[in-house]
């Protein structure tokens, strides 16, 4: 069975769509759209912007929901029998799916990334990945910590990404270390995703989900929240929000989804990232690829 996969914010690079935006016609109307959808011009800065203007929240997750979404609409063999998406990734999957149509989902990502990026401003916050420790360990330090932090991000089987207050944050990286973690790595990222200190982006992009249409998908899609596949709108809608201050639970999701018969995966958008951890995930199980252009 064939999974579609979505990659999330960290994915971008200089450069990317273009290729897809000049030879594709379908690619150029959609990217056209986002532009006047957005009040700027995103494709500037996803063929020209440096790598820094790309890491601005609200470049980056519009720039890698657009490359995802629209290389899957360009597609003529495009027939999933599954999808997901990491973290941001799920909108682009939710597009490409049919659950929420282009213009709506691209509008709440906008919403989404501003939100974030105003909630990572509201308190020095961040995020570390921890190497090759037990997911039981470091979910217990977490937990031990008197301010907040916690797992965000489930990758693999040996990386997962904890989140939370700068100084809790340092706390839990030297007693995980002391635990025997091979590594603990403060990431570069702007503010604590996937954690309660995105509380003021959830209620922010709660307001911007009301007023958008859910739609059955064509193809079950299995969500951060639970690791489970959903295909009933509503159910969709109430998980989608959940994300911003709940786990990504990608290692449950990809091994739910083979164990659910999925045997070939493509990654969809910049980047290589997703590829990786399901090679982890999965080892030589499953065929893996990521397709970036046509």
């Amino acid at each position: 069975m064939k999974a579609y996969v979505f990659p999330g914010q960290g994915a971008q690079f200089p450069g990317m769509a273009q290729s897809l935006y000049e030879n594709n016609p379908t690619a150029k109307e959609l990217l056209e759209q986002a532009n006047e959808i957005l009040g700027f011009r995103i494709t500037d800065i996803m063929f020209k912007g440096t790598p820094d203007e790309l890491k601005q929240t609200k470049v980056t997750q519009p720039a890698v929901f657009l490359h995802s979404t629209v290389l899957a609409k360009c597609l003529p063999d495009f027939h999933p029998d599954m999808v997901a998406g990491h973290s941001l990734g799920e909108f682009s999957a939710l597009a490409a799916a049919g659950a929420l149509n282009f213009e709506e989902a691209l509008k709440l990502v906008a919403i989404r990334a501003q939100a974030m990026q105003k909630a990572c401003e509201l308190k020095p916050s961040g995020m570390a990945a921890i190497i090759n420790l037990p997911q039981e360990k470091i979910e217990e330090i977490c937990a031990g910590i008197q301010g907040i932090v916690v797992p965000a991000n489930y990758n693999s089987d040996g990386q997962i990404v904890i989140s939370g207050e700068n100084e809790a944050i340092a706390e839990a990286c030297e007693k995980m270390t002391a635990a025997g973690a091979r590594r603990a790595i403060v990431l570069q990222v702007g503010g604590a995703f996937h954690s309660p200190l995105m509380e003021p982006a959830r209620q922010e992009l709660a307001a911007g989900i009301e007023t958008v249409s859910f739609h059955a998908p064509l193809c079950p899609i299995w969500q951060n929240v639970t690791a489970e596949a959903s295909t009933d709108p509503e159910t969709i809608k109430a998980n989608l929000l959940a994300q911003l201050t709940s786990p990504v639970r990608w290692t449950q999701s990809v091994k739910n989804m083979i164990a659910a018969g999925a045997d070939d995966f493509t990654e969809l958008g910049p980047g290589t990232v997703l590829q990786g951890l399901i090679k982890k995930i999965a080892g030589a199980s499953v065929c893996v690829k990521s397709l970036a252009e046509i």
